[in-house]
């Protein structure tokens, strides 16, 4: 796992990191943008995030006894991770593979009207996903959706947590976040 953790850091590295003076979804400026989309959306970044994010994921389950069922988030950043861990479990482990579902920003405004689409129903033990965390704010909407429709969250899986305070928010609501990198391993600051 070592050599996919490096060669997933230096594709997000090459691809989806950048400096400069940004203005993040949250409203406040940084130094850094990371839009993981661009390394998730490459077929080699969504096999690596796939290969890493399955193992750290069966770890967690395993080391402490979860039952989980699917995995998701809102879309579109948790989208192309939430798939790529699902399919990873589903080639490498069948009798463990996770189902995959999307949280919509809002209800759908026709048809079923429904926020959560895919694979989920109430009742589910599932991971929550995201791409980046800065304040927590998008994980926490859909922990929210999730919550309203019966979901039951066993912890939460983000690609990088800019250690921002996002991490603190969510883990207050009593959920663990397990990123895969967090600024400091991603950057070396």
């Amino acid at each position: 796992m070592l050599q996919t953790a490096a060669a997933l850091k230096k594709l997000l590295l090459e691809k989806s990191v950048r400096t400069g003076t940004f203005t993040l979804a949250s409203g406040k400026q940084s130094d850094l943008y990371i839009d993981c989309r661009v390394t998730a959306l490459d077929p080699f970044g969504a096999n690596l995030i796939g290969d890493l994010g399955w193992h750290a994921v069966r770890s967690k389950i395993h080391s402490e006894h979860l039952k989980v069922d699917a995995i998701g988030g809102m879309t579109l950043g948790a989208d192309p991770i939430s798939l790529a861990i699902g399919m990873t479990s589903a080639a490498k482990h069948p009798d463990e593979a996770l189902q995959v579902f999307t949280v919509r920003k809002e209800p759908k405004g026709h048809g079923a009207g429904k926020q959560i689409e895919g694979n989920f129903k109430a009742g589910q033990n599932v991971i929550v996903v995201d791409d980046v965390i800065t304040t927590g704010g998008s994980t926490l909407k859909a922990i929210d959706a999730i919550e309203r429709e019966g979901g039951k969250i066993a912890f939460c899986l983000v690609l990088v947590d800019r250690e921002e305070g996002g991490r603190q928010a969510i883990e207050a609501r009593g959920i663990h976040v397990l990123p895969l990198f967090t600024r400091s391993s991603l950057l070396g600051d």
